[in-house]
């Protein structure tokens, strides 16, 4: 399997397909590059390369103690690029995702990149502040650690079978091949990363990293996101950024690569082509 090593020794799992023009795919947390399935398979059918990188400790990349944090996730992703030598690149980031490439992009600046496109993801920032008082209460995600230390099997299952993909939502019918996907690559990752990642992902500003970006970015963002609320999150990222546009779903779930895939698939095209 192809690793690329970080700048601090830690291996990072990547998938490389095709030979078109790069689009780079960020996952949300705690999963993995096979989240992007549907995306990578429909964009390599459209002459694009493809390429997807398990963040560390999640997946099949080095299960380390230590940098889980969106300037080390940033840099291992400044890493792949500068392995595989990439130019006029399009980034993806889903969730988490999203913050790894916002933070990638203001850290390492714009040199390889084309633009990008944030889906469903959690800049400006997730948790309320005095600065940011429409944020979430710390307590929600100190309670996602707790349950995540708890049983992180069984919170692994509840996670998917409602809120992350709306299937808690009357008249949603669940997929028990989605909701064990989510579990299989949940699980494939390492403990300590998933739990400092709660915090990474919640508690990062990305509000001037925001600012610094002057490519292209598409900010897509579901108004039933149950996850990353919608209000605090796309608009705010869209206005923040120089050259940011919003495109907004009625009804669509935190997952929406997944269960809206269809949809979000040809918006994503539409843009690369514009």
């Amino acid at each position: 399997m192809p690793f690329v090593p970080s700048t601090d020794g830690v291996e990072i799992f990547y998938k490389d397909w095709g030979t078109g023009r790069p689009i780079v795919f960020s996952h949300g947390w705690p999963l993995s590059a096979d989240d992007w399935d549907a995306q990578l398979l429909f964009f390599l059918q459209q002459g694009y390369r493809v390429i997807a990188h398990d963040r560390r400790g999640h997946g099949r990349s080095t299960q380390t103690g230590d940098g889980h944090d969106m300037d080390h996730y940033a840099d291992d992703l400044a890493a792949l690029t500068a392995h595989l030598d990439l130019h006029d690149a399009v980034h993806v980031g889903h969730s988490t995702g999203g913050g790894e490439v916002v933070r990638y992009l203001a850290r390492h600046g714009e040199d390889r990149v084309a633009r990008a496109a944030l889906i469903s993801a959690v800049p400006p920032l997730m948790v309320r502040t005095d600065a940011n008082p429409g944020g979430l209460p710390k307590s929600v995600f100190d309670d996602l650690q707790a349950q995540l230390a708890a049983n992180r099997s069984e919170f692994y299952r509840a996670l998917p079978s409602g809120p992350f993909y709306g299937f808690n939502r009357p008249g949603v019918e669940p997929s028990e091949a989605i909701i064990q996907n989510w579990w299989r690559q949940g699980m494939m990752g390492g403990a300590k990363a998933h739990y400092d990642g709660i915090v990474a992902f919640s508690q990062t500003d990305f509000t001037e990293d925001l600012k610094k970006i002057t490519v292209p970015v598409l900010v897509m963002h579901g108004e039933d996101d149950q996850i990353v609320p919608y209000a605090d999150a796309g608009p705010l990222s869209a206005g923040l950024l120089p050259n940011g546009t919003l495109k907004t779903y009625a009804g669509f779930p935190h997952g929406m690569p997944t269960t809206q895939a269809e949809t979000i698939n040809a918006d994503l095209l539409a843009f690369l082509r514009s």
